[in-house]
């Protein structure tokens, strides 16, 4: 690098000269991916897109000093003083968090806000040890990144970055400065690239190939052909390779010196070279052109890009319309519009562009680009689609544009309804960024617009007064309310104008003397809210005056609680809790005092935080025992609801003491415990308990209940031989709960006999009782560990008898269960004894787990044979094969070739032979035979199954075997569609598990070898496994971090050696074919694919199954299997998707074609791929439609042998079932069915809707008369109403009003159903045209939920209706009534008023609708809480 300083002036080189390199080509991997380079210089201006990393084939010599250079800074660069783990923990945290945040931003929106990077920065800055990492995530972030701030001044910020970052002992290594050039770049920095070599140099940092290349671009930047070609000669000296990016800024360097024809010689220059132009060359020539304003070059590279098969993206379009606009060219910028595509991701894109105009003062041609979102339909843009212009408008906003120009642009933006309400937008941004003179004026144009001028709109401004304590600021905006007739209210008054004065005299001599007049009682009131939250003593003496006149509570409420959290008066806060508990003065006519006060600290308790709770303890201790003083009472209920908050705060402590308030008369006629705090097992004392016994038992009152509690105490501190005796002394009193609590105990204490004892006094006293599934499962697991499995049978065929339902849970137990018996020595006869009762009672489902247990008793005998032999016959009743893998393994071991033979032909025979030969692989694998593993890798037509090889190297991992999942990443080298990163990202992970770096490291230097292109994750894991162990990282920690890492988990279809790069004109017709089918016009891509066909072009696998998909999605499966045998025939080995497959399932039934989509659905799950649910469901509902019964069942064993939750209601099959015994005209098999599934206590939930919809579109009045029949029997004799409410509900949805009103006089309690009815109160809100219905239902029913719910769906349909006349008579209506509109609410309507051109008689709540949503949902969860 020295002799290149001293000699850069001197050199004279050609670049002509130096560009032939010989044996150099485009094609290849990535040499970024190949060695520790990192990726290649990047065009600077803005949007600029990534250029793609060279590929060209190096001479071999060129490697060791292209790794030592990479190695070398890691020598220069002293260590930094020891710091604590806890501080390194602490900037892990920070860099994550940073990254996130950054991240999210970028992908979101592909920038980042000056605000958010300065927050990170002081973050990253505080911890006092920032990292390397930060730092380069900072100084990355200077650049194009802020399309929001000025060139000079995203430079300006990464130098402050830079020094700071140097003062708290970070250390730059090549990284940085390769980092801070593309800062300069980006920013068009101009500075000296050979000083910049220079501080690189006495930094004792060596530079890298990227650094050359980022200098080159920096001389061309400038037209400095003459520098550009020294650093060019001093790469080539060095044998560093000459990359595309290279040439791409000397096409730049050649058009700003003003040689336009040797920048398009360029081109040439490179095919001779053996490197193509891609589009970034070509978008540099472009922006050499647009520089000049040339629109007939500019047309001709256009078209000469295109004939070369490179489709310029968007992001190129922009690129060069932005170099038009800023070179003084705007007027060609509409004929570059017409080139864009509005691709997905437009608007973001576009969206940057805009930004950048306007910081370059160029806002007419960003508002030209921003005209054309209207006929944008995207759905990668995250905004209000009634508000595309906010982000443009806050820009100017910012920019201190002229408001003139500001007001001309937000009506062009209204009137092309790009915006609702633009300069209500404006005035928020500059109230936001506290532009008070700004803000004033845009109040008058909205007044001059017949705009509504809210006190609201003036906080922004009146706070930072008060935070200031400025009085002479506070009343400067007071006058400007005054003078735009905007009269301030309560709490405008209340929080921003008077904290800003020591006193409420000298606010009031303000107001006078400044000529604002505000109303009495107003004043008044919001002197009492000024003095609830800041001086409690003078609210007491002002409202203790019998003269005060009254005032509501509701006013000052939230204010006094304010007061109360930060006071440390407590007797002031006494007296007045006092006083209001007391003075009917403050409370409503229909409130009484006590009441009041009780709400209130039940809301002062929820007003704190949880911190603030726990840190004021002793205060609130000692106010709540003087309010016991002062004999203040608090209901019940209400203790409840405070008792709920503090334990979620975690200060139990306090409940003792809230507990005195409660009327001890109310105490005593609730539950022995109610007022108590939450009794559970662990905090009960069975000492009081027994004592309330005895008091009971003398009393002669009944004492079951209490006697359960006392044993269920006991349980909890396992006191088994108290709770017998207990028992014992209350035998007679004894009910089914209590004897389940001992029953369990005395299981957890193997205590058979006196367990089955209970068990058999609890039926003596009741034949009917049962215990609950666990306990049953509880006595089973004891008698099958004693021997007594025949008990054990018994008992479960109690459980049969007494339909004892196993949920999920449940049958995980009854595995342990199983499991357990064979851990004691239980032998295979009894396992298949209990597991074959299990099944034929039709207790749990056979499950490969379930059966597992059977296998294992064989395989601790060491009886290979009996647990083969066993599995097959689990595979031939129940479609399972437990533990196979384990059961080869030990053939493997054993070398019995017979049964490992007639293994291989059952899974070959049920699975299919490709399963069969990943179970022989991992079977010898895991023994050892690894040339064996290798032939079976070898075996032709064998493919990666990313699910089995991740399986197996998950249990690698798990057990920490290196050996043979190093040997299968090895072997797996060539085997077709492997990913080969995700294999090594395998290694990596239990190299990581083991801290083994040097199994790490050798492991890199193989990927090497094999020419692996690593994803980023992976050399993250890998780059901390050597950093962890104190070792040198030998690459570059991946320099687009900041780019979105979206790595398709599911396994793509990869050709073995067919590359698009490989085939003539593949990329250009692969872009198009996509565009095509993004835009619906599916039939014209099929249509160019066969053009392309018969030409030769293959395509990638992922296309032809794109189009597939596309084709499908518009019910064209004729077309599809056509794209199918070409791509079969041009790929070998392709196959459909799963997603594929299952639209060609979901097209066939919607056809019809049941049969097609059945044996569709085989082939699929034959492949081991897994459908998606809608297929499943569109199968199944045309079996049913067509009454093919046994279809669906066979659909259903296949989805149960799938093994796979693809989250199917089971009443999804019983539902069409029942619709194909209709069909068939079984009626009474219908019938019969659905009753067996409601009289089954887990179903009593679930929903026939859908039959009923079905039946009633069809008129089939007998079936309607039958099934209505059942509903209504059910309901009656079973107390089961979902049937009958699902009828019920069907029936209004379809009008069907007369029939409904029988239905519901017929069965009462159908009005009771409240989770139901509300359910479709809130299906039938979110659908246009339904208030009817609505109201249809509340005229039924008025009453089954509260007001409060009621109005709130009914608003909603009017929103839903756009009907604000409506809306207003039910806001009026509530308001009448006394009902509260939630905020939600008044949200949805202020919004539909300000759509209608209206101004809402209510502030508008600022928040998002999702915010209100939450809050609402938050609210309803406490009100639970509170009520239990």
């Amino acid at each position: 690098m020295a002799a290149l300083l001293r000699s850069a002036r001197l050199l004279k080189f050609s670049p002509l000269g130096l560009l032939q390199i010989a044996g150099t080509k485009r094609t290849g991997p990535p040499l970024d991916r190949l060695y520790s380079g990192t990726l290649g210089v990047r065009r600077t201006g803005v949007l600029s897109r990534q250029n793609r990393p060279s590929v060209e084939n190096t001479p071999s010599h060129a490697w060791p000093y292209a790794t030592v250079c990479v190695r070398h800074f890691t020598v220069a660069t002293e260590k930094k003083d020891e710091i604590s783990i806890a501080v390194r923990s602490k900037q892990a945290q920070n860099f994550d968090w940073a990254l996130s945040k950054l991240d999210s931003s970028v992908r979101r929106t592909g920038r980042i806000t000056k605000t958010l990077l300065l927050r990170i920065f002081h973050d990253v800055c505080r911890t006092g040890y920032p990292s390397g990492n930060q730092g380069l995530l900072l100084l990355r972030s200077c650049g194009t990144l802020l399309p929001e701030i000025g060139l000079q001044e995203r430079t300006e910020l990464a130098h402050r970055i830079w020094e700071r970052l140097q003062e708290l002992g970070v250390q730059y290594d090549v990284s940085h400065y390769n980092a801070l050039l593309k800062v300069y770049l980006q920013n068009e920095f101009k500075f000296s690239p050979m000083d910049f070599l220079a501080k690189m140099e006495a930094a004792k940092v060596q530079p890298n190939r990227v650094t050359y290349q980022r200098l080159i671009a920096a001389y061309c930047q400038n037209g400095d052909i003459e520098g550009a070609s020294a650093i060019l000669g001093f790469m080539k000296s060095k044998d560093l390779p000459i990359t595309e990016a290279v040439f791409n800024a000397l096409v730049t360097g050649h058009a700003r010196s003003g040689d336009i024809e040797s920048a398009k010689n360029i081109l040439s220059v490179m095919r001779g070279a053996g490197i193509d132009p891609g589009p970034d060359t070509y978008v540099s020539l472009l922006n050499g052109y647009a520089e000049r304003g040339d629109l007939d070059s500019l047309k001709k590279t256009l078209e000469d890009a295109e004939s070369a098969d490179f489709s310029l993206v968007d992001r190129d379009i922009m690129q060069v319309i932005f170099t038009l606009a800023k070179a003084g060219h705007q007027q060609h910028v509409p004929e570059m519009m017409e080139h864009l595509r509005q691709d997905r991701g437009y608007i973001p894109d576009a969206m940057n562009l805009c930004l950048s105009l306007v910081t370059q003062g160029l806002d007419e041609t960003a508002f030209t680009i921003l005209k054309t979102f209207s006929t944008v339909q995207s759905d990668d843009y995250y905004g209000d689609s009634d508000n595309l212009g906010s982000f443009f408008l806050r820009h100017c906003v910012n920019m201190d544009m002229p408001l003139e120009k500001i007001g001309r642009y937000c009506t062009e933006l209204q009137d092309s309804n790009m915006h609702a309400s633009p300069l209500s937008f404006v005035l928020l941004c500059a109230l936001e960024a506290k532009k008070t003179d700004m803000s004033f004026e845009v109040m008058k144009m909205m007044q001059e617009q017949n705009l509504p001028i809210r006190p609201h709109y003036f906080w922004p401004l009146l706070s930072q007064h008060v935070k200031d304590n400025n009085t002479a600021g506070a009343v400067e905006v007071m006058k400007a309310m005054q003078h735009l007739g905007v009269a301030p209210d309560l709490e405008t008054v209340s929080n921003y104008f008077y904290p800003v004065f020591p006193n409420t005299e000298a606010a009031r001599q303000a107001f006078e003397e400044a000529g604002i007049v505000l109303e009495l009682e107003g004043l008044l009131t919001s002197k009492i809210r000024f003095l609830a939250s800041s001086n409690l003593a003078r609210l007491y003496t002002l409202l203790s005056d019998p003269s005060h006149p009254p005032v509501d509570f509701g006013s000052f409420r939230s204010s006094l609680i304010h007061g109360f959290r930060k006071s440390d008066d407590i007797e002031c806060m006494v007296k007045l809790t006092k006083l209001f508990y007391n003075d009917e003065r403050f409370t409503k006519p229909s409130t009484t005092t006590a009441e009041m006060v009780s709400y209130f600290l039940y809301n002062l308790i929820d007003g704190f935080q949880a911190t603030e709770v726990q840190e004021q303890e002793d205060k609130l201790r000692n106010y709540f025992n003087q309010l016991k003083a002062e004999n203040i009472i608090i209901p019940v209920n209400i203790y409840r609801g405070i008792r709920n908050i503090l334990e979620s705060y975690h200060v139990p402590e306090l409940l003792k003491d809230v507990l005195l308030l409660v009327d001890p008369a109310e105490l005593v006629s609730s539950s022995p415990l109610s007022a108590a705090p939450h009794v559970t097992g662990l905090e009960a004392k069975a000492s009081v308990l027994e004592n309330k016994l005895a008091e009971l038992k003398e009393e002669n009152k009944p004492l079951s209940s209490t006697l359960k509690l006392a044993i269920q105490a006991l349980a909890s501190e396992e006191s088994l031989q108290r709770a017998l005796e207990l028992r014992q002394q209350y035998e007679d009193q004894m009910n089914t709960g209590a004897y389940a609590i001992l029953i369990g105990l005395c299981c957890r204490h193997d205590k058979l006999d006196e367990a089955l004892g209970l068990k058999r006094e609890m039926s003596r006293k009741d034949s009917s009782a049962m215990l609950d599934a666990a306990k049953y499962l509880a006595l089973i697991k004891l008698l099958a560990k004693n021997d007594r499995v025949e008990e054990a049978v018994d008992l479960l065929k109690e459980m049969k008898e007494k339909d004892v339902v196993l949920n999920g849970s449940h049958a995980s137990m009854l595995f342990h269960t199983l499991n357990s018996v064979v851990s004691k020595g239980g032998g295979a006869p009894a396992i298949q004894r209990l597991q074959d009762t299990v099944f034929t009672l039709g207790l749990a489902k056979p499950t490969a787990n379930l059966c597992g247990p059977l296998i294992s008793a064989y395989l601790k005998s060491d009886d290979l044979p009996g647990a083969l032999e066993a599995a097959l016959e689990c595979q031939k009743r129940y479609g399972q094969l437990p533990r196979i893998h384990d059961i080869i393994v030990c053939l493997v071991e054993k070398g019995d070739t017979e049964l490992l033979q007639k293994a291989m032909d059952v899974v070959s025979q049920e699975r299919g032979e490709m399963t069969m030969l990943y179970y022989l692989l991992f079977a010898f694998l895991q023994t050892g035979r690894y040339r064996e593993a290798r032939k079976i890798v070898e075996t032709p037509g064998l493919r990666a199954r990313p699910g089995r090889l991740q399986w197996y190297a998950e249990r690698c991992i798990l057990t920490q075997q290196m050996e043979p999942l190093e040997q299968m990443v090895d072997m797996t080298s060539k085997l077709f569609e492997c990913d080969r990163d995700e294999m090594y990202s395998y290694i990596f992970r239990l190299c990581k598990e083991t801290n083994n770096w040097q199994k790490a490291e050798a492991t890199w230097t193989k990927m090497q070898e094999e020419n692996v292109i690593p994803r980023e994750r992976t050399l993250r894991m890998l780059a901390e496994i050597l950093k962890n162990n104190g070792q040198e990282v030998p690459f570059e920690v991946p320099e687009t971090f900041l780019q979105d890492e979206q790595e398709a988990d599911t396994q793509q279809v990869k050709p073995a050696a067919l590359s698009l790069r490989d085939t003539e004109n593949g990329g250009q017709y692969q872009v198009r074919l996509i565009s095509l089918c993004k835009k619906g016009k599916a039939h014209d891509a099929f249509a160019m694919l066969k053009e392309t066909d018969k030409r030769g072009v293959a395509l990638t696998p992922a296309n032809y199954d794109y189009l597939i998909r596309a084709l499908l999605a518009g019910g064209s499966v004729e077309d599809a299997m056509a794209v199918r045998d070409i791509a079969t025939s041009r790929v070998p080995g392709f196959r459909l998707s799963d997603i594929a497959n299952s639209l060609v399932v979901v097209t066939l039934s919607k056809r019809g074609q049941a049969k097609d989509a059945l044996e569709t659905l085989k082939s699929m799950l034959q492949q081991d791929q897994v459908p998606l649910q809608l297929a499943i469901t569109r199968l199944v509902q045309t079996l049913g439609s067509l009454g093919n019964l046994e279809g669906i069942k066979e659909v259903m064993s296949l989805i149960e042998r799938l093994g796979t939750s693809l989250n199917l209601s089971s009443m999804m099959f019983i539902n069409n079932m029942a619709l194909a015994h209709i069909k068939n005209g079984d009626l009474e098999s219908a019938v019969e069915m659905l009753e067996e599934v409601y009289t089954r206590p887990e179903n009593g939930n679930s929903s026939m809707s859908f039959v009923f919809r079905k039946i009633l579109m069809e008129e089939n009045e007998k079936a309607i008369d039958k099934l209505s029949a059942m509903a209504e029997r059910l309901a009656t004799h079973f107390a089961c109403y979902r049937p009958a409410t699902d009828l019920f509900v069907q029936l209004l949805e379809m009008d069907k009003v007369e029939d409904a009103k029988y239905m519901l006089a017929r069965v009462g309690a159908l009005a009771e159903q409240k989770e139901s009815l509300i359910s479709y109160l809130a299906r039938m809100s979110q659908r246009p045209g339904q208030v009817g219905k609505v109201k249809t239902l509340l005229s039924l029913i008025p009453d089954f939920a509260e007001k409060e719910v009621l109005f709130t769906y009914l608003m909603k349909c009017h929103v839903a209706d756009n009907d604000l006349a409506s809306a207003r008579a039910l806001y009026e209506r509530m308001q009448e009534e006394g009902v509260v509109a939630d905020e939600l609410s008044l949200k949805r309507l202020a919004v539909l008023y300000r759509h209608a051109g209206e101004t809402a008689p209510f502030p508008e709540p600022p928040e998002s609708f999702k915010f209100y949503a939450d809050k609402l949902r938050e609210r309803t969860s406490k009100a639970q809480l509170a009520d239990e």
